[in-house]
This record gives structure tokens, sequence and C-alpha cells, in this order.
């Protein structure tokens, strides 16, 4: 079978179609123009037909066709509200005081229960706060001044909820314009490097001026230039208004000198036509130059010169003085490495002999030997009996009282003490102590001796040692008479010597 609509106030409405499996027809919601709204249509009716595909010669008389009337009931259900604008644009002065309201929203609930609404601002689209609405009527008023010059459109979104079902909102976009008010001055549209030749005529025009303001006036821009008050008194410069928003300075003077004043400051006022009327003094600053025939700059004051490229003079001195102490810390760092370079002390090789020198006296020379006269420091009696004698030398005293004979224990000659580093064979070695005077006498009284201190060390044990002397010098007792048990008394360190000389002696017999 086929069904079709063929009348009814749902015909755009609706579509109807043929189930295969049933042959039913199946009403569906088509795509209407409009949705469907109960609060506008709560119901629709459509006259439908139906008829066979194939037709049966059996049913002619009764026909093939059939129509029957169908009545579509909309349901209500419950939806946010609605705004009466999908947007909205306002408009305030930018000087408008806080709490102005600004304009205002409406919105309402289709459903047939007509909720309450209350409004309230995203704030996501106001961070800033500028703006509030009235949770009653919509109202959009100001919570702070605004500047059009900062920002000359805000864009909010305002938030309408049922006061029944907080879920039910809706949102409408909001769009404030800031309408301009003449409260900026104009000023200079750019910084002016003005500079006026030192041979020059009256009345020549040495620089254009124009100006800029933040300010935006329906009509356009109008601005009036003028001398200040205070520099129309003997002002070496004039200005004149061209008319199309820009003026001319103007020379007074056929010749200006740069050695008397290099430098002019010229004060301009510049007023805008709107209302009120705003104006600004602008400073305009002149430096007098040396020019060629043709006007062309050749050379300026100092100020001038320094904001040329390249290095100023400051720069080159700077450069200069870290040359100069780069240099004289490299002089002196020559200079302190020269120093540390100084003779040794035994320039020959074959002079080596213990030496101690002082450097802590300041003395007279070679021949002041004074100085040095240690001995006599340390034995003041013996002082008298060194100047009786011109073949002494006066460093070193001669006596024996520096030596003290020790007490020496008979101890055998293998002993391994090192020998006096001297020859004993024209000597009576049965003493060293006496050896030892001996030759400290002939070295005091030999004329021939170096005027310098010496210091001469001899294999002489001296006394007080715990062992005594080991030394087998001037010992008249032969080895065997020796009794070596008293070595096992001096310590654990003398008992195995003690023990290799009883073995020893044990052998022998």
């Amino acid at each position: 079978m086929f069904f079709t609509i063929v009348s009814g106030d749902g015909m755009d409405m609706f579509d109807i179609a043929t189930d295969k499996d049933t042959q039913d027809g199946v009403i569906s919601v088509g795509k209407p123009l409009q949705p469907l709204d109960f609060e506008k249509k709560p119901s629709y009716t459509v006259e439908i037909q139906v008829q066979n595909t194939q037709v049966d010669p059996r049913f002619m008389s009764a026909g093939s066709k059939d129509m029957a009337t169908v009545r579509i009931g909309v349901e209500d259900v419950d939806e946010p509200p609605l705004f009466y604008k999908a947007s909205y644009l306002m408009e305030v002065k930018e000087d408008a005081a806080v709490g102005v309201a600004v304009g205002s929203v409406s919105a309402m609930d289709p459903d047939g229960a007509r909720s309450m609404v209350k409004y309230s601002i995203d704030r996501r689209t106001d961070m800033d706060r500028l703006f509030n609405v009235h949770p009653g009527n919509g109202s959009v008023f100001l919570l702070r001044t605004l500047d059009r010059e900062e920002s000359a459109w805000h864009n909010i979104s305002v938030t309408a909820t049922e006061f029944n079902n907080p879920r039910q909102s809706s949102h409408v976009p909001v769009y404030i314009r800031l309408l301009d008010i003449n409260d900026n001055a104009p000023t200079f549209a750019t910084i002016y490097e003005t500079f006026v030749c030192e041979r020059t005529k009256a009345g020549q025009r040495i620089q254009t001026v124009s100006a800029v303001d933040a300010d935006e006036p329906s009509t356009g821009h109008k601005f009036f230039f003028s001398l200040a008050p205070e520099g129309t008194h003997h002002s070496n410069f004039t200005v004149r208004d061209n008319g199309d928003n820009t003026a001319g300075i103007l020379t007074r003077r056929a010749s200006y000198s740069r050695l008397h004043q290099s430098v002019y400051l010229v004060p301009v006022v510049i007023t805008d036509g709107d209302y009120p009327m705003q104006s600004s003094t602008g400073t305009l600053t002149v430096r007098v130059c040396t020019c060629d025939r043709e006007g062309n700059m050749e050379l300026c004051n100092a100020e001038a010169l320094s904001s040329s490229p390249g290095l100023s003079t400051g720069a080159l001195i700077a450069i200069l003085l870290c040359a100069i102490i780069l240099l004289m810390i490299v002089v002196l760092f020559t200079a302190l490495k020269r120093q540390r370079k100084q003779e040794p002390l035994i320039i020959s090789k074959e002079d080596v002999r213990d030496n101690v020198v002082s450097y802590n006296d300041e003395g007279g020379g070679e021949e002041d030997t004074q100085a040095f006269d240690i001995g006599a420091l340390r034995h003041p009696d013996a002082a008298a009996a060194l100047e009786e004698s011109a073949k002494q030398r006066r460093d070193i005293i001669p006596t024996d009282t520096l030596l003290y004979p020790p007490h020496r224990r008979p101890t055998p000659a293998t002993s391994g003490l090192i020998m006096p580093p001297v020859s004993m064979a024209s000597r009576d070695n049965g003493d060293v102590c006496e050896f030892i005077n001996q030759r400290v006498l002939e070295n005091d009284c030999n004329p021939t001796a170096p005027p310098y201190d010496s210091l001469a060390t001899y294999a002489y044990e001296g006394a007080g040692s715990v062992a005594e002397s080991l030394s087998s010098l001037g010992s008249a007792s032969s080895e065997g008479e020796q009794d070596y048990h008293y070595l096992s008394d001096w310590g654990p360190r003398f008992r195995k010597l003690a023990d290799l000389y009883v073995a020893d002696d044990s052998d022998f017999s």
C-alpha cells in the first residue's frame, strides 16, 4: 500500500511512509521551517490517502483508494527562557558616572506556567567587573568608569534563568560601544630634530610640524598652532599655522651664533577644534649649526655631535686609559720578575762548605767582623783576652768551655761510629776532646781564614747520653775484657745487640 498526506495544516510539518513488513503508514516529523511549539500551535490535522500499488480487478467496483483524517497533538515540555532579541547593542559615553544605566535586556518563559526570570552577567566575559545587571528588570549599569582610548568596545554575555527551575537558562550577547568625549589634548606627531644655520635669513622655514589626538571626533580633527605667550617676547622664531593641521617654524633673525647660544627652545601651543576645547604646549628644540652654501648641516654643537654615530670622545679616553693601565701592569710584573732572580750564595763549585749567613744585621763591610762576634755575646769575659792576639779571628772566641768532655765508658772499636773527618796521622788521638779544641784554636788563630762565620761539625758525641760513649777512642781495654750483659738493661732495642756480642765472645773462647 502507498500512503500520502493530501491536505491539512500539518502537510509542511509531517511526513508519512509505508512500513514494508507490516504495510502500516508511519507518520514522522519532517523538516519544517519552524520547530514544533506547543505555545504557538498545540495540534495539527492532516488528511491521509492510501491505495494499492497493484490494482485488483475484483475490487474495481469498490474502488482502490481510501481516505482518513488524522489529528496530531503537540505535548508541552519545560523550555528555557527566551530573549526577545538575538543580541543587544548599547552605547554609553566614556565619561559616564558609576551606576549609570547603559541599557536593558528582556526574556520570558515560553511555557504556559510563565515562570519568573532572573538575570546575571557571565563573569568570564567581564573579568574586570565593569558592568552589572539588575536581576529583576535586566538593566545593565556601570560598576567602574570607562575610557574609550583604552578600549572602545566591551562584549559581555547576559544569562536569564528560571526561578522555579535553575537548570533552565539561556544566554544573549550584549555589545557595548563607548562614545567619544574630547578629553585628550593634541600633541606633536613625533619628536622633531630641528636645526638652523648660522647664516640664514629672516622668515626662513626650518621645520614643519603636525599633531595627533587620541580622541576621534565625529567631524574629524582640526588643529591650531601658535607660539606660546611666554615665547612671544624677544623670540628668535615664530610659528605660522598652515590651516591644514600643520604649522611652519620660521626664523626672525638673519644670523645666529653657535658660540653665543647653541640651542633654542621654542614653545608651541596646539589646540583642537572640538568641544570642550583641549590644548597642550609642545617644546621644539632648535640647534644652531654650521652649514654650507646649499644649507646642508656641517657641524653642530657638542650635544649634537655626541648623538652622531661612532665613538664619542669619552669612549676614546676610556679606551686609552685602559690601555695605559694594562701597560703599567705588564711593566710592574716584569720588574718583579727580575727582582726574584738573585745570585746564588756559593758562586764557585769548589768553594763548598757549611755556611750560616745572617741577613738581619747591617754590617760595616769586610773589615767589620765585630758584628758577627757571636762568641763575645755568649762569653763577654773572654772578649778582653781575644783583643790581645792580633792573629786570632774576632768573630769566634777560642775557648774550650764550649766543648764539654763527656764521661765515656769503654766500648768496643767495632761499634760502627763515624770517625772525625780529619787526618789522625800527626795528632795524638788519645782524647778526642783535646783534638777538637786544638782544631778550633788553630782555625781561630788562622789569619788567612775567610772573614765570615763558619760552622764546623765534628763527630763528638758529647756528655749526657744514657748509653754514655760507645767510641773506642781512648779506650785501653781490649775486646775480650768487655762485658756486654749490661746492654740488656737498656731496653728491648739493645737486647738483640747484647745477644750478638755475647755469642761472638763464646765463639772466640
